[in-house]
């Protein structure tokens, strides 16, 4: 008698089923509080750190926040951690307060998700993500 797949395709535990992106989405914004262009701008201000984990060429194609710190998404866990190896220089505690930021805001959600269970309990994401910050008036350098 088997004890079940050993190929790496382990069924999901017997209380968890497989959820789309979008009920994912939804579960893991309803463990922080997201903010809008203006909150991020200000929290800025107040020392946040934006995080644009948009790719090369959207960056290229729409520009950049002044004073974001770019990291791709694929490396944002080493770059963030405070106790990683490979950190970016401002990720200097878990109370850093992060607001992550992708194209259009869904990236980003799943990205704070990932923070958090890091320990950076003050990360959030941008609503609407990059375009919400520009159609809001906010600076982009070209």
């Amino acid at each position: 008698m088997s004890d079940g797949p050993r190929d790496g395709s382990e069924p999901v535990g017997i209380d968890e089923l497989p959820v789309g992106i979008d009920e994912l989405l939804e579960r893991v914004r309803a463990g922080f509080v997201r903010v809008g262009p203006q909150e991020a701008a200000t929290a800025a201000v107040d020392g946040a750190l934006l995080v644009d984990i948009r790719y090369a060429e959207l960056r290229e194609r729409d520009g950049l926040i002044p004073g974001a710190l770019v990291v791709e998404r694929n490396e944002l866990e080493w770059r963030l951690d405070p106790q990683g190896s490979h950190r970016a220089p401002q990720a200097v505690s878990h109370d850093l307060r992060i607001v992550v930021i992708c194209n259009e805001g869904y990236a980003s959600s799943l990205a704070v998700a990932s923070l958090r269970q890091l320990g950076l309990h003050r990360a959030t994401d941008l609503i609407g993500g990059f375009q919400a910050w520009r159609a809001a008036g906010l600076p982009v350098e070209v």
